[in-house]
């Protein structure tokens, strides 16, 4: 018999548990289909019994108002029985037929009477009845005016009776046979409008003008419609002249003009822009029209007022100091929303363009987050850092530590890279002392976790730059397992009601912040979102995923192969005049190491960056074209996204990317910190997947302008799929 589990048993089942529920799931084609298939269903059966339900309360409510209908038909047109009650039919309409109330045409013949028109009076007989000269005499011998009397019991209504039956008069005869026997009226007869008849009268009355009392101005017009120059009876479009004016509508009397009057009403009588107003000044429409000049678009409740500049900002002076030493002149748009929103302690997902100074809009918060835990000791220095940094590559992971190292070394915080290419021990040498900050990559920090290298224990501050890249590369189990791997206790609750009852009791309140930057909302990308981050804002700046609008975009067509993309590539580095640093892009590793010595033969210097090189010499290659040793980089994807190099006047295309994203990152490379750039492509009918997607942008750039060629191909009409693309290559 099976004795009970140990601990170590108990540990493991639990942790193999963990580890199959964190795995993914994923469901086939069918099981989707079915998935979706029983869920259509259900919103059927749902919609169904809704709208059953809906139609019997419909018929009930029509009945109950049916009957209402025929109780006030019944007291409204009802005429008085011998017993009191009314004779109706069955649409609770009166039937006078049932009273036997007939009239005599003199030949002995009687006809029964229809209903009577409101009124309690029975409209004129037919035809016999009207051309008799002997009007009813209640006994139906039609031998005149009668007496009548009325007995108890009797049915014959009184002369003054509801019942009474009211004889037309000849002015009503006259129109009754005018109207059904087309008798003329005083010897007129009416125009009949021939169906041809089309002309159009297009008179104008000078009576009818309505704007007449809208010429001039209005105040000649109130003076002369009474005491206090008021219209209409002492009100002027609605607006209470009298004693129960309130706030600003009892300064209207200044104001004769209407426009005037709704601006003094509103209060929005100032014109100035936002610019010209200080910061107490500013209303909400100052702030929408704001928002608008710099395409900036937040969401997510509470979200505050932007940044209009650092020093109306509620950063620390210390943090000023070093911006303005660094020479931060102006906010940009992801900076003037997610640094007011980050100063909050507030979890953020921010989507904006590449180049558009991602890295201070997180790095800035974080350093006010941190400035207020205790600092760094013998104690807990080495519990891990207090913020972490994540980045898809080395070459942006490092270029984040040498911004951030910007802010953090004056301040005393220590900032370390952790990257793949580098030597373990040497990151590990590096921690020896602590470190507030570490920057790295997915792989290699993971790799350093699960190794007990670096601890975690103490991390309260995530910032996930670029996150649709790293699940591109496939670092969402190591993003997931890297956040898993921090403590619980920081987590912020997802309850208000407990954020508020912790900072009534005065427990501690650092909660964990985790900042999301991307170029584009993927569905893995959201996952992590709605796992990580606990009710956060979203600030958009333009239209995330489109190419910058300072790059003017060429798109030339090559044929002829390799010799003719050589001499094309040669004669724009000879002839195009701009000043270097200038980057060239291609897709494969060994394309690279072809093209740069094209870019020699034009009499430039050039260098190489791609996956074949180390890393020393990747930053070795970067460096050097920071520093103006050499005035073009051939360099494949890698260095697409993420890679800011100051000034790059000039991106050649050698080789279109097989997707409009990395098209839009590579060409991001110049036009940077609103600068002006270029970026020449070179593609040929080999590229009929992207062409469609390549018209788009270009069309989309106001300095840009279409290639003829480009816009009548038939691939750039239509989108080509891969799909698409294989059978068409099958049928030839």
């Amino acid at each position: 018999m099976a004795g009970p589990l140990s601990v170590d048993e108990i540990l493991a089942k639990q942790k193999a548990e963990k580890e199959a529920a964190s795995k993914p799931k994923f469901l086939s084609k069918a099981d989707r289909a079915k998935i979706a298939l029983e869920k259509r269903q259900a919103e059927v059966q749902s919609q169904t019994g809704r709208e059953e339900a809906e139609r019997k309360q419909r018929i009930e409510l029509e009945r109950a108002a049916e009957e209402e209908r025929r109780r006030t038909e019944a007291t409204r047109y009802g005429a008085q029985n011998g017993d009191g009650r009314g004779s109706y039919d069955r649409y609770g309409r009166q039937d006078y037929g049932r009273q036997d109330q007939r009239f005599n045409n003199g030949n002995g013949s009687r006809f029964n009477t229809p209903s009577g028109p409101r009124g309690n009076a029975p409209p004129s007989g037919p035809r016999g009845m009207r051309d008799s000269p002997l009007p009813y005499n209640g006994n139906g011998n039609g031998t005149g005016p009668s007496t009548p009397s009325h007995t108890a019991g009797s049915s014959t209504p009184q002369p003054n009776s509801p019942g009474d039956v009211a004889l037309p008069t000849d002015t009503e005869l006259s129109a009754l046979r005018a109207r059904y026997l087309g008798q003329k009226i005083d010897g007129k007869k009416p125009r009949l409008r021939k169906a041809n008849d089309k002309k159009v009268v297009f008179d104008w009355n000078e009576n009818d003008d309505t704007t007449i009392v809208e010429r001039g101005t209005w105040s000649s017009d109130i003076k002369q419609k009474g005491p206090g120059g008021a219209m209409f009876g002492g009100r002027l479009a609605g607006f209470d002249e009298g004693a129960n004016r309130r706030g600003k509508e009892a300064n209207m009397d200044n104001h004769a003009d209407a426009l005037e009057r709704r601006r003094a009403g509103k209060g929005s009588n100032d014109d100035r822009h936002w610019s010209e107003k200080p910061l107490h000044e500013m209303k909400d429409r100052d702030w929408r029209i704001f928002r608008e000049d710099f395409a900036i678009a937040a969401r997510g409740g509470s979200i505050p007022v932007p940044l209009r500049s650092w020093k109306e900002s509620n950063i620390p002076y210390n943090i000023l100091d070093i911006i303005g030493e660094i020479g931060y002149s102006d906010p940009s748009p992801i900076q003037r929303q997610a640094i007011p929103i980050g100063m909050q302690n507030r979890d953020l997902i921010g989507i904006a363009k590449t180049g558009s100074g991602k890295t201070a809009a997180f790095v800035i918060p974080m350093l006010d987050y941190i400035g207020h835990l205790p600092p760094f000791t013998d104690e807990n220095r080495h519990k891990g850092p207090y913020a972490l940094i994540m980045a898809p590559t080395r070459e942006l992971a490092q270029q984040i530590e040498g911004e951030t190292q910007k802010f953090a070394k004056p301040l005393g915080y220590n900032c370390v890279s952790i990257v793949g290419g580098r030597s373990v021990e040497e990151q590990q040498f590096n921690l020896r002392n602590g470190a507030e900050i570490v920057i790295a990559t997915p792989g290699r920090l993971r790799d350093m976790i699960d190794k007990s290298m670096l601890v975690m224990s103490q991390c309260r501050y995530v910032v996930m730059d670029e996150a649709d890249r790293m699940v591109d590369l496939g670092f969402e189990l190591d993003l997931n397992f890297i956040l898993d791997a921090m403590p619980a206790t920081f987590i912020k609750p997802a309850d208000d009601a407990e954020i508020n009852q912790a900072l009534k009791s005065g427990e501690w309140q650092g909660w964990r912040v985790t900042t999301l930057f991307s170029a584009t909302m993927p569905p893995a990308v959201e996952r992590l979102a709605r796992k990580y981050l606990r009710k956060p804002a979203t600030v958009t700046i333009g239209n995330a995923g489109e190419a910058v609008d300072t790059v003017e975009q060429r798109v030339e067509f090559v044929h002829g192969g390799e010799d003719k993309r050589k001499a094309r590539l040669i004669e724009i580095l000879r002839t195009i005049g701009l000043p270097p640093p200038m980057i060239v892009f291609v897709n494969q590793k060994k394309t690279a190491d072809m093209v740069v010595r094209y870019v020699q033969q034009a009499g430039l210097s050039g260098t190489t960056l791609h996956s074949g090189k180390s890393q020393e010499q990747r930053e070795a290659s970067l460096q050097a074209l920071r520093d103006g040793q050499v005035a073009v980089l051939v360099a494949t994807d890698l260095a697409g996204r993420g890679i800011d190099v100051p000034d790059v006047s000039l991106v050649i295309n050698w080789q279109m990317s097989d997707t409009i994203e990395k098209y839009v990152h590579r060409i991001g490379r110049t036009g940077r910190a609103g600068k002006n750039g270029l970026a020449i492509t070179f593609i040929s009918n080999d590229d009929d997947e992207v062409m469609y997607d390549l018209r788009v942008e270009v069309e989309k750039s106001k300095m840009s302008k279409m290639n003829p060629e480009l816009a009548r191909h038939e691939a750039a009409k239509t989108k080509v799929t891969r799909e698409m693309k294989r059978k068409r290559d099958d049928d030839e």
